[in-house]
């Protein structure tokens, strides 16, 4: 097998490690594309191109969040992941934790990790490497490695406990939000909010979004109606989706305006993630088509 083959057979695999590293598509279609060019400028064939590879894609990332620590500072509003649509791609999604690391909740917290820490969590707990390969990719020791790995659990069990929620009663969840929500229906809509719920809008400075996040059920579900009595003749909505979920999508006169998903417990809505950044949309408006 020659080297571009090799690397077209794991190119989908680099995706998913560059995408959930940087919460974007754009960076991880670019972080993949560099990752093909220094592959091929080595006139070497490692005896193991899944763990080259898999090195490069993920010091490339590290490196590029470094250099966007900066940058990321002075982000407008709430920043959420880029949305992604995953319909047709089982590759993303066909695991549960490739599933519920995909999502826009998990992705906020994520960020709250530092770079090294996001990729040795990742690389082990999502992508099941051992730690040999972790200390060897990320340039440590396997010790270390483990120590970064807990604490990385640790902190995200803290910031967002993991829940295995059945797809059926996702949809049972999702059904009455928006039925509630296409009701006007306060009461029906606090029903399915946990009590601690929180929804999140990420406009970057570039369209109207709230520039904090909103805590607490009943002030999400008046903020959610609020959003509902803004719609225009000229609106429709979407489903499709989106980050391995179930998700909302508004189109304004055919373009796409906004991206909404949401995060689950066994029995609430737990946190809806709101995206109307452009930027954000392009890609995901660019695979509806």
């Amino acid at each position: 097998m020659g080297k571009t083959e090799s690397f077209i057979e794991y190119q989908r695999h680099l995706f998913a490690i560059a995408y959930r590293m940087l919460g974007s598509a754009m960076d991880a279609e670019e972080m993949v594309q560099e990752t093909y060019l220094r592959w091929q400028a080595d006139p070497t064939l490692p005896s193991s191109p899944k763990a080259y590879l898999s090195t490069i894609v993920t010091r490339l990332c590290i490196d590029h969040l470094r250099a966007a620590h900066t940058r990321n500072e002075h982000y407008v509003g709430e920043w959420l992941p880029e949305p992604l649509l995953t319909e047709g791609q089982p590759d993303l999604t066909e695991q549960v934790e490739l599933a519920d690391s995909l999502s826009l909740a998990f992705g906020v917290i994520l960020r709250s990790l530092s770079p090294t820490e996001r990729a040795a969590y990742l690389l082990r707990e999502v992508f099941d490497y051992d730690y040999a390969e972790v200390a060897h990719i990320l340039q440590t020791s396997e010790a270390n490695c483990r120590q970064m790995v807990s604490r990385a659990k640790s902190h995200l069990q803290q910031r967002r406990p993991r829940f295995d929620v059945p797809p059926a009663q996702r949809d049972k969840l999702f059904f009455e939000f928006s039925q509630a929500c296409q009701s006007g229906d306060l009461n029906r809509l606090l029903h399915v909010l946990a009590a601690d719920a929180v929804v999140r809008s990420d406009g970057g400075g570039k369209a109207k979004a709230a520039l904090n996040a909103v805590h607490g059920a009943d002030k999400v579900a008046r903020f959610m109606l609020g959003l509902m009595k803004q719609m225009t003749p000229d609106m429709r909505i979407r489903v499709a989706e989106v980050n391995g979920q179930r998700a909302v999508l508004l189109l304004n006169n055919g373009q796409l305006f906004s991206a909404i998903t949401f995060d689950y417990t066994p029995t609430y809505i737990r946190e809806i993630d709101i995206v109307v950044n452009p930027d954000k949309l392009r890609s995901l408006a660019q695979a509806l088509g």
